[in-house]
């Protein structure tokens, strides 16, 4: 179905649907193996275990709310080209999210509970931002990828040394992410001023900090 046929109807339930098969457990790939494949799983503690589970559960939920976001952005998108831009970027997205949930999986524990609020706070959010203009859409889209970026190499500076499986999946998650996050610039989004930066760091602190135990 072509986007000119897509009805505003047709959009929600695509949405819905995405929405449904983000937040189920096992998440299949789009297409790209997970990293951590060639890297052989290697013996931890009970407590290094916990600690590397708390932060992929807390990597799981960045990628559920990254989904929200651009799926709210694509819903309110003024131009086709970055509805387009969001959808593509879901679509990478998903691999991440594929990534950490096998990565639980394999460390014996879970995803956040708390996944559907932050799926709905994220899509409200990426729908708010879209609605406003495309450029502050873009613009939020570069500055929420600045964040994950910090905590993904402070994740990769936490993890267990030996951990080897976790860190693959961090590193190629970093190195996704900041190629999101200049693409989103490059397309014209707004720089946002170091005084939202620093809310938004805020309250992606206490968001991380309930996921790592939640």
């Amino acid at each position: 179905m072509s986007e000119r046929r897509l009805t505003g109807f047709d959009r929600m339930l695509i949405q819905a649907d995405r929405a449904l098969r983000t937040l189920s457990p096992g998440t299949p790939s789009h297409g790209r193996p997970s990293p951590a494949r060639s890297e052989a799983e290697t013996e931890l503690s009970d407590a290094e275990r916990r600690h590397a589970a708390g932060l992929m559960r807390v990597n799981h939920s960045g990628e559920v709310c990254a989904q929200a976001l651009y799926q709210g952005q694509a819903l309110t998108a003024k131009l086709p080209e970055v509805r387009g831009e969001m959808e593509r970027a879901a679509d990478e997205e998903i691999d991440h999210l594929a990534w950490c949930d096998q990565r639980l999986r394999e460390l014996d524990s879970r995803p956040s509970l708390l996944n559907p609020l932050w799926y709905g706070l994220s899509f409200g959010l990426g729908a708010a931002a879209g609605k406003i203009s495309d450029r502050i859409s873009l613009g939020f889209v570069a500055a929420t990828e600045e964040q994950v970026c910090k905590h993904l190499e402070s994740h990769l500076q936490r993890l267990p040394e030996q951990d080897a499986k976790s860190r693959a999946v961090v590193e190629q998650m970093r190195i996704d992410e900041e190629e999101h996050g200049h693409a989103a610039l490059d397309a014209g989004g707004t720089r946002f001023p170091a005084p939202m930066k620093g809310l938004m760091t805020l309250v992606s602190k206490i968001m991380t900090s309930i996921t790592y135990r939640i």
